[in-house]
Protein backbone atom coordinates (compact mmCIF):
# COMPACT_ATOMS: atom_id res chain seq x y z
CA UNK A 1 0.00 0.00 0.00
CA UNK A 2 1.37 3.47 -1.06
CA UNK A 3 2.42 5.24 1.89
CA UNK A 4 3.16 2.29 4.31
CA UNK A 5 6.20 2.71 6.96
CA UNK A 6 8.62 0.30 7.32
CA UNK A 7 11.03 0.74 10.33
CA UNK A 8 14.73 0.66 9.82
CA UNK A 9 16.40 -2.79 8.57
CA UNK A 10 20.08 -1.65 8.86
CA UNK A 11 22.54 -4.36 9.51
CA UNK A 12 25.76 -3.10 10.11
CA UNK A 13 28.96 -5.27 10.15
CA UNK A 14 33.06 -5.24 9.13
CA UNK A 15 34.39 -6.21 5.94
CA UNK A 16 35.81 -9.74 6.15
CA UNK A 17 38.78 -8.22 3.66
CA UNK A 18 39.30 -4.57 4.66
CA UNK A 19 37.22 -4.73 7.96
CA UNK A 20 35.67 -1.11 6.83
CA UNK A 21 32.36 -0.76 8.27
CA UNK A 22 30.07 -1.88 6.01
CA UNK A 23 25.49 -0.73 6.54
CA UNK A 24 23.17 -3.18 4.67
CA UNK A 25 20.36 -1.25 4.36
CA UNK A 26 17.49 -3.56 3.19
CA UNK A 27 16.42 -7.21 4.22
CA UNK A 28 17.60 -9.36 1.51
CA UNK A 29 14.83 -11.78 2.45
CA UNK A 30 12.94 -9.60 -0.31
CA UNK A 31 14.63 -7.75 -3.14
CA UNK A 32 15.36 -4.00 -3.22
CA UNK A 33 17.53 -2.05 -5.50
CA UNK A 34 18.56 1.19 -7.42
CA UNK A 35 17.75 2.72 -10.37
CA UNK A 36 19.98 3.39 -13.42
CA UNK A 37 22.55 5.15 -12.69
CA UNK A 38 21.86 7.71 -14.54
CA UNK A 39 18.79 8.81 -13.23
CA UNK A 40 18.44 10.91 -10.17
CA UNK A 41 17.63 9.03 -6.89
CA UNK A 42 19.20 11.21 -3.83
CA UNK A 43 17.83 14.01 -2.40
CA UNK A 44 20.22 17.16 -3.14
CA UNK A 45 20.89 16.96 0.73
CA UNK A 46 22.30 13.14 0.55
CA UNK A 47 19.57 13.30 2.83
CA UNK A 48 17.29 10.69 1.24
CA UNK A 49 16.71 7.66 -1.20
CA UNK A 50 15.02 6.56 -3.68
CA UNK A 51 14.74 2.90 -4.57
CA UNK A 52 12.71 -0.31 -5.16
CA UNK A 53 11.60 -2.99 -3.17
CA UNK A 54 9.40 -6.09 -3.02
CA UNK A 55 8.68 -5.82 0.70
CA UNK A 56 5.12 -5.57 0.06
CA UNK A 57 4.98 -8.38 -2.35
CA UNK A 58 6.00 -6.88 -5.81
CA UNK A 59 8.24 -3.53 -6.94
CA UNK A 60 7.46 -0.37 -5.70
CA UNK A 61 8.86 3.02 -5.45
CA UNK A 62 10.24 3.72 -1.92
CA UNK A 63 11.89 6.73 0.18
CA UNK A 64 14.02 5.86 2.69
CA UNK A 65 15.34 8.17 5.16
CA UNK A 66 19.35 8.06 4.72
CA UNK A 67 19.66 9.40 8.78
CA UNK A 68 17.15 7.18 10.23
CA UNK A 69 16.35 4.30 7.87
CA UNK A 70 12.75 4.60 8.07
CA UNK A 71 11.28 3.30 4.63
CA UNK A 72 8.17 4.99 2.93
CA UNK A 73 6.19 3.04 0.01
CA UNK A 74 5.35 5.46 -2.85
CA UNK A 75 3.64 3.48 -5.46
CA UNK A 76 1.26 0.55 -5.68
CA UNK A 77 1.39 0.21 -9.42
CA UNK A 78 1.56 -3.67 -11.26
CA UNK A 79 4.35 -3.52 -13.33
CA UNK A 80 6.97 -1.48 -12.26
CA UNK A 81 10.18 -1.36 -14.01
CA UNK A 82 12.87 -0.57 -11.53
CA UNK A 83 15.47 0.90 -14.02
CA UNK A 84 13.52 4.36 -15.04
CA UNK A 85 12.73 5.62 -11.45
CA UNK A 86 13.66 9.27 -11.16
CA UNK A 87 12.97 12.29 -8.84
CA UNK A 88 12.32 15.25 -10.53
CA UNK A 89 14.73 18.40 -10.31
CA UNK A 90 12.54 20.40 -7.73
CA UNK A 91 11.70 16.53 -5.51
CA UNK A 92 8.26 17.38 -5.90
CA UNK A 93 7.21 13.65 -7.44
CA UNK A 94 8.81 10.37 -9.06
CA UNK A 95 8.20 9.34 -12.38
CA UNK A 96 8.54 5.73 -13.50
CA UNK A 97 7.26 3.00 -16.10
CA UNK A 98 4.43 0.80 -14.81
CA UNK A 99 4.21 -1.41 -17.97
CA UNK A 100 3.97 0.29 -21.13
CA UNK A 101 2.58 3.87 -19.35
CA UNK A 102 5.12 6.73 -17.85
CA UNK A 103 3.25 7.74 -14.97
CA UNK A 104 4.46 10.45 -12.02
CA UNK A 105 3.21 10.54 -8.82
CA UNK A 106 3.11 13.25 -6.44
CA UNK A 107 6.21 12.38 -3.27
CA UNK A 108 3.63 14.35 -1.00
CA UNK A 109 -0.34 13.79 -1.87
CA UNK A 110 0.66 10.37 -4.31
CA UNK A 111 -1.36 11.58 -6.66
CA UNK A 112 -0.65 9.29 -9.62
CA UNK A 113 -1.58 11.05 -13.28
CA UNK A 114 -0.44 9.47 -16.54
CA UNK A 115 2.06 11.10 -18.73
CA UNK A 116 2.66 8.94 -21.40
CA UNK A 117 1.64 5.91 -22.68
CA UNK A 118 4.27 3.60 -25.84
CA UNK A 119 1.89 2.21 -28.91
CA UNK A 120 1.22 -0.89 -28.86
CA UNK A 121 3.10 -1.05 -31.85
CA UNK A 122 6.56 0.01 -30.63
CA UNK A 123 8.88 -0.97 -28.22
CA UNK A 124 10.51 1.28 -25.40
CA UNK A 125 14.18 1.40 -25.43
CA UNK A 126 15.60 4.01 -23.21
CA UNK A 127 14.09 6.72 -20.61
CA UNK A 128 16.02 9.74 -19.08
CA UNK A 129 15.46 13.18 -18.15
CA UNK A 130 16.94 16.60 -18.69
CA UNK A 131 18.16 18.37 -15.98
CA UNK A 132 15.31 21.60 -16.47
CA UNK A 133 12.81 18.10 -15.94
CA UNK A 134 11.97 17.21 -19.87
CA UNK A 135 11.61 13.57 -19.71
CA UNK A 136 12.72 11.74 -22.60
CA UNK A 137 11.70 8.26 -23.70
CA UNK A 138 12.92 6.42 -26.88
CA UNK A 139 10.78 4.23 -29.00
CA UNK A 140 11.62 1.80 -31.23
CA UNK A 141 9.59 0.69 -34.06
CA UNK A 142 9.77 -2.01 -37.00
CA UNK A 143 11.66 -1.46 -40.11
CA UNK A 144 14.84 -0.56 -37.89
CA UNK A 145 13.06 2.96 -36.94
CA UNK A 146 13.14 4.85 -33.29
CA UNK A 147 11.96 8.13 -32.55
CA UNK A 148 13.09 9.94 -29.33
CA UNK A 149 9.59 11.48 -27.34
CA UNK A 150 10.08 14.38 -25.38
CA UNK A 151 7.77 15.72 -22.62
CA UNK A 152 8.27 18.91 -21.60
CA UNK A 153 6.83 20.37 -18.37
CA UNK A 154 5.48 23.75 -20.09
CA UNK A 155 5.70 22.16 -23.49
CA UNK A 156 3.87 20.01 -25.50
CA UNK A 157 4.79 16.66 -26.71
CA UNK A 158 7.31 16.31 -29.33
CA UNK A 159 9.20 13.61 -31.36
CA UNK A 160 12.33 13.44 -32.55
CA UNK A 161 12.57 10.49 -35.54
CA UNK A 162 16.48 8.69 -35.12
CA UNK A 163 17.80 6.20 -37.57
CA UNK A 164 18.36 3.09 -35.94
CA UNK A 165 17.38 0.84 -33.14
CA UNK A 166 17.86 2.72 -30.26
CA UNK A 167 19.76 0.76 -27.05
CA UNK A 168 20.33 3.44 -24.77
CA UNK A 169 19.04 7.13 -23.92
CA UNK A 170 20.69 9.54 -21.93
CA UNK A 171 20.04 13.16 -21.52
CA UNK A 172 23.39 15.94 -21.39
CA UNK A 173 23.62 17.22 -17.88
CA UNK A 174 23.61 20.87 -18.14
CA UNK A 175 23.59 21.04 -22.18
CA UNK A 176 20.60 20.89 -24.41
CA UNK A 177 21.79 17.41 -26.10
CA UNK A 178 20.76 14.06 -26.08
CA UNK A 179 23.04 10.72 -26.18
CA UNK A 180 21.80 7.68 -28.04
CA UNK A 181 23.34 4.20 -28.65
CA UNK A 182 22.21 2.63 -31.93
CA UNK A 183 23.98 -0.07 -33.11
CA UNK A 184 26.95 -0.41 -31.32
CA UNK A 185 27.92 3.41 -31.97
CA UNK A 186 27.15 6.67 -29.73
CA UNK A 187 25.56 9.63 -31.31
CA UNK A 188 25.05 12.91 -29.89
CA UNK A 189 22.04 15.51 -30.83
CA UNK A 190 19.95 18.46 -29.82
CA UNK A 191 17.10 17.39 -27.38
CA UNK A 192 15.03 19.54 -29.56
CA UNK A 193 16.32 18.26 -33.03
CA UNK A 194 18.37 21.05 -34.04
CA UNK A 195 21.23 19.69 -36.24
CA UNK A 196 21.26 15.74 -37.75
CA UNK A 197 23.17 13.49 -35.08
CA UNK A 198 26.44 13.37 -34.79
CA UNK A 199 28.61 10.07 -33.78
CA UNK A 200 31.14 10.50 -30.99
CA UNK A 201 35.03 8.82 -32.34
CA UNK A 202 35.62 7.02 -28.83
CA UNK A 203 37.93 4.00 -28.92
CA UNK A 204 37.61 1.41 -31.07
CA UNK A 205 36.49 -2.21 -29.68
CA UNK A 206 33.89 -3.45 -27.43
CA UNK A 207 32.32 -1.20 -25.18
CA UNK A 208 30.77 -1.61 -21.22
CA UNK A 209 28.93 0.86 -19.17
CA UNK A 210 28.79 4.41 -19.82
CA UNK A 211 27.45 7.42 -17.80
CA UNK A 212 27.82 11.31 -18.67
CA UNK A 213 29.91 13.00 -15.64
CA UNK A 214 27.57 15.17 -13.71
CA UNK A 215 29.24 18.63 -15.27
CA UNK A 216 28.22 16.88 -18.89
CA UNK A 217 31.55 17.77 -20.20
CA UNK A 218 32.78 14.85 -20.66
CA UNK A 219 31.45 10.84 -21.65
CA UNK A 220 32.95 8.38 -18.96
CA UNK A 221 32.85 4.83 -20.33
CA UNK A 222 34.52 1.16 -19.72
CA UNK A 223 36.33 -0.01 -22.53
CA UNK A 224 36.58 -3.95 -22.91
CA UNK A 225 39.42 -5.52 -24.71
CA UNK A 226 38.89 -8.34 -26.88
CA UNK A 227 41.65 -10.26 -24.56
CA UNK A 228 40.20 -11.63 -21.56
CA UNK A 229 43.44 -11.51 -20.17
CA UNK A 230 43.69 -7.30 -20.87
CA UNK A 231 42.25 -4.87 -18.11
CA UNK A 232 39.66 -3.29 -18.92
CA UNK A 233 39.92 0.26 -18.99
CA UNK A 234 38.32 3.40 -17.62
CA UNK A 235 37.95 5.93 -20.57
CA UNK A 236 36.83 10.14 -21.06
CA UNK A 237 35.50 11.44 -24.20
CA UNK A 238 35.37 15.31 -24.71
CA UNK A 239 32.21 15.46 -27.08
CA UNK A 240 33.64 19.23 -28.25
CA UNK A 241 37.32 18.77 -29.39
CA UNK A 242 36.58 14.98 -30.32
CA UNK A 243 39.49 13.91 -27.65
CA UNK A 244 39.31 11.02 -26.17
CA UNK A 245 42.01 9.09 -23.37
CA UNK A 246 42.37 6.65 -20.49
CA UNK A 247 41.82 7.78 -17.24
CA UNK A 248 43.23 4.37 -15.70
CA UNK A 249 43.12 0.84 -15.55
CA UNK A 250 41.29 -0.81 -13.57
CA UNK A 251 40.75 -4.30 -11.80
CA UNK A 252 38.45 -5.61 -14.28
CA UNK A 253 35.44 -3.08 -13.74
CA UNK A 254 31.74 -4.54 -14.41
CA UNK A 255 30.26 -0.92 -13.65
CA UNK A 256 30.84 1.71 -12.29
CA UNK A 257 30.00 5.70 -10.88
CA UNK A 258 31.59 8.77 -10.81
CA UNK A 259 31.60 11.25 -7.69
CA UNK A 260 30.21 15.04 -8.19
CA UNK A 261 33.93 16.42 -9.75
CA UNK A 262 35.23 13.46 -10.97
CA UNK A 263 37.93 13.15 -9.28
CA UNK A 264 37.26 9.60 -7.67
CA UNK A 265 35.44 6.70 -9.33
CA UNK A 266 33.42 3.69 -7.42
CA UNK A 267 33.89 0.53 -9.61
CA UNK A 268 32.91 -3.14 -8.87
CA UNK A 269 35.10 -5.79 -9.90
CA UNK A 270 33.64 -8.67 -12.39
CA UNK A 271 36.62 -11.02 -11.73
CA UNK A 272 35.20 -13.86 -8.94
CA UNK A 273 38.42 -14.39 -7.63
CA UNK A 274 38.32 -10.78 -6.10
CA UNK A 275 35.12 -9.39 -6.14
CA UNK A 276 35.24 -6.47 -4.49
CA UNK A 277 33.62 -2.89 -4.29
CA UNK A 278 36.98 -0.46 -4.77
CA UNK A 279 36.91 3.99 -5.23
CA UNK A 280 39.80 4.76 -8.23
CA UNK A 281 41.85 8.25 -7.62
CA UNK A 282 42.06 9.60 -11.09
CA UNK A 283 45.14 11.85 -10.07
CA UNK A 284 47.08 9.21 -8.37
CA UNK A 285 45.76 6.32 -10.66
CA UNK A 286 45.38 4.57 -7.64
CA UNK A 287 42.55 2.13 -6.52
CA UNK A 288 41.72 1.32 -2.84
CA UNK A 289 39.78 -1.48 -1.62
CA UNK A 290 36.84 -0.53 0.04
CA UNK A 291 34.76 -4.30 0.81
CA UNK A 292 33.77 -7.69 -1.12
CA UNK A 293 30.39 -7.03 -3.17
CA UNK A 294 30.06 -10.99 -3.66
CA UNK A 295 27.47 -10.69 -6.04
CA UNK A 296 26.43 -13.61 -8.30
CA UNK A 297 26.32 -11.20 -10.83
CA UNK A 298 28.83 -8.48 -10.98
CA UNK A 299 26.06 -6.44 -13.29
CA UNK A 300 24.05 -5.57 -10.64
CA UNK A 301 26.52 -4.40 -8.24
CA UNK A 302 26.57 -1.15 -9.83
CA UNK A 303 27.91 1.63 -7.52
CA UNK A 304 27.19 5.05 -6.85
CA UNK A 305 28.27 8.27 -4.79
CA UNK A 306 25.96 10.20 -2.87
CA UNK A 307 25.81 13.61 -3.95
CA UNK A 308 28.24 14.79 -1.43
CA UNK A 309 30.49 12.03 -2.05
CA UNK A 310 30.77 10.65 1.65
CA UNK A 311 29.49 7.04 0.57
CA UNK A 312 28.83 4.46 -1.67
CA UNK A 313 26.09 2.32 -2.05
CA UNK A 314 25.89 -1.00 -4.14
CA UNK A 315 23.65 -3.88 -4.85
CA UNK A 316 24.72 -7.30 -3.72
CA UNK A 317 22.94 -10.71 -3.11
CA UNK A 318 25.21 -11.94 -1.03
CA UNK A 319 23.52 -12.67 1.84
CA UNK A 320 20.12 -13.69 0.04
CA UNK A 321 17.59 -11.64 -2.41
CA UNK A 322 19.43 -8.48 -3.54
CA UNK A 323 19.46 -5.75 -0.85
CA UNK A 324 21.59 -2.13 -0.86
CA UNK A 325 24.72 -1.49 0.98
CA UNK A 326 26.24 1.41 2.02
CA UNK A 327 30.45 2.54 2.67
CA UNK A 328 31.28 5.61 4.54
CA UNK A 329 34.43 7.20 2.50
CA UNK A 330 34.59 10.43 3.79
CA UNK A 331 38.23 8.90 4.64
CA UNK A 332 39.50 9.23 1.11
CA UNK A 333 36.93 11.27 -0.42
CA UNK A 334 36.72 15.12 0.29
CA UNK A 335 33.25 16.23 0.45
CA UNK A 336 31.26 18.14 -2.75
CA UNK A 337 28.26 19.75 -3.17
CA UNK A 338 25.20 18.05 -4.71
Amino acid sequence: MAGRLSPPEWVKYPDPATELEVLRLTDPKFASGITAPHLRQFGRRSDFLLYWSERSGSPQVCHMDLKGGESRQVTDVAALDPATICLSPDERSVTFFNGAVLCEVNANSGALRELHRVPADATRAGFSQALDGTLLVAERSEGGKSRIIRLGRQKAVSALPVEGEIELLMARPRHPQVLYRAGGSYWLMGSEGAGPARQLKIEPGQTGEALWSPSGQTLLYLHVPEDPKQLVTLREHSPEDGSDKEIARTSQFGSFGANTDTSVFAGASRSLASSYVVILLRVARRELTLCEHRASNPAMVSPIFSPDSQNVFFVSDRHGKPAIYRVRVDKFVEATEG
